[in-house]
Parts: structure tokens; sequence; C-alpha cells
């Protein structure tokens, strides 16, 4: 057992959840609340849960938890039906008890030095970073935008953005004339988080782009006293996420990504989701379930990762 194993010794929980809630979006989107009070207790944004979608499919999937209450002892998790196991949870009943592990994996650091912190997500990478701008919000240090980016619809209404962005809504990056600020998630706008949505897609509202795009161009609108104070955390599809470290290391900007890779078993013991990471020693292989799935960019070998 390696000192990477011992150190998420008693961490991780086996708990019989109950699905309490069940919300369904476009294009096969699904939103599911479980009764969870163990895993709740523990998880930090960025940690992931392995869950076994139906009695016949003994593999379990992993999915990024998207909110959790520690108070109320529920967590949710957003998904979109990729394949058997997504299509059989999808196809579970409120009131239907699973078997979930959790919560798994090293989650996002937030250092206080970094008053100013810029989080993406892209598609399925979407979900942890509402957990991290909940969780920043609570320590009073709600992230200074989150920029998320679709190429199906997304899983809310998006509504009208009201919280101004500087170098953003002045500069003409909102690229949509039916929406002068640009598109924002419902929910950051309630907590007074601004956020903006992009696409590649015709959507209302949206900036069309990668969301790197309008991430450069509100980085780079900014002071360099303001710049000197960002952090990036990104979680999304592999070439999003080099995009956003690219973009990271131009700027010489502290980035964290959150890596995506097939699991089998989940909690270290297969080392089938290793990637190879350039340590200050050498290179190494580590396990995205255990050992991540947060990274420094900077450590992440992109170059071995698949294009």
């Amino acid at each position: 057992m390696s000192a990477g194993d011992k150190a998420h010794r008693g961490t991780i929980h086996v708990e019989t959840c109950e699905l309490i809630s069940k919300a369904a979006h476009p294009c096969d989107q699904f939103i599911l609340r479980f009764k969870s009070p163990k895993i709740a207790s523990a998880c930090t944004a960025g940690s992931f849960i392995h869950i076994q979608c139906a009695a016949a499919l003994p593999m379990r999937r992993p999915m990024s938890v998207m909110r959790c209450s520690a108070d109320e002892g529920w967590i949710e998790v957003l998904f979109k039906i990729a394949g058997t196991g997504c299509a059989a949870l999808a196809a579970q009943p409120v009131g239907a008890e699973l078997s979930v592990l959790g919560p798994i994996g090293n989650g996002f650091c937030v250092s206080a030095e970094h008053r100013h912190t810029l989080l993406l997500g892209g598609g399925v990478g979407i979900p942890p970073m509402i957990f991290l701008a909940e969780t920043l919000l609570r320590l009073v240090r709600p992230p200074a935008l989150v920029i998320m980016g679709s190429e199906v619809p997304f899983p809310f209404p998006p509504a009208k953005a009201s919280l101004p962005l500087p170098g953003i809504d002045d500069g003409g990056a909102n690229n949509n004339a039916n929406n002068n600020m640009g598109a924002a998630m419902p929910l950051l706008e309630q907590w007074n988080i601004p956020s903006r949505l992009t696409s590649l897609r015709e959507f209302d509202g949206c900036f069309r782009g990668f969301v790197t795009d309008l991430a450069r161009i509100w980085l780079t609108a900014l002071s360099e006293e303001v710049l000197t104070d960002v952090a990036i955390f990104a979680c999304g599809p592999t070439a999003m996420l080099r995009a956003a470290a690219d973009l990271a290391a131009t700027l010489e900007l502290p980035c964290q990504v959150s890596l995506e890779e097939f699991m089998a078993c989940g909690v270290g013991g297969c080392a089938g989701c290793a990637v190879r990471t350039l340590e200050p020693e050498g290179p190494a292989m580590r396990r995205v379930c255990v050992d991540g799935p947060v990274f420094d960019a900077r450590a992440v070998d992109w170059e071995a990762l698949p294009a």
C-alpha cells in the first residue's frame, strides 16, 4: 500500500442512498438528489462519488458532486445519458435505494492569497464549478466570475445577467445582440455571483466561443494589480483544460484543473485512470481517482494525454 492509499483510508464511505428527487432536462440530462448523510458530511468541491446505477450493473459510474448539504444530509449530481449505466440511473424512481461510494479524491484547494477566482466549467465539468462557487460563497470569498460552456442546452433556463463585468460588457465581448449583458446561471445570480454562458451553438444570450475565449477577454481587461491576485479553477474536456492551462501559463497565473478519465474501481486499486505528471523529482504516474482528480495545471504532462 502506498502513502497515497493510506491517506485515503477511512475517508471513503459506502452508503445505501435513497433517491429523494429527480429532474429531467433537455438532451437527456438529469439532476438527482440522494439522501446521503455520511457522504454529504465529508464532500468537498471537486470530489466525486462512485455509484451503482442498477442492481444488474455491478460496475459503478463516477460522478462529480454538484451540490451537497451536510446539515440536511443530501448530495446532488448532474449527468447526461451516455450509455447503459447512465440510462439505468436515469430510469430509477424516486424512493429507489442505490449503493454509493464517496466522497473520493482530492478537491480544489483555495488559497487566501488569491482574492479573485475565475471558475471555468465545460459540459460535464459544470457541476464541480457550482459546488466550488457555493463553497467560496460560504467562505465569504465569492468568485469574481464563473464561465460555463455547453454544446447542448444548459440544464437550467438561462437568466439575463444583471451583474456587470467590466472588460466583457463594455468591451464588445458579448456577441449576441439579443442580450446586451449576456446569459447567466439563475442560481449564481441569486447568490450574487457574476456568471456568463458560452457555446458554439446559437443559444440566446450566450457568448459564441469557448469558455477560455471569454476568460481571456476578461483577464486581459483587468488591471495588473488585480490580475496578480487571480487564480483559475477549471473542469471539463481535456482540450478545454489544456487551453485553460495554456492561458494561465501565458498570464503567469496559478491554475487547478479537474481531470476526466475512464475509471474502473474508482478507489486507486486498478490504476486504470493513471496520468503522467511532471514532478520536481521527475515524471510520475498519478491516479486521477485518488491522487486527483484535481491537479496543479503545471504538473500535468499535457502532451501525454489523448488529444
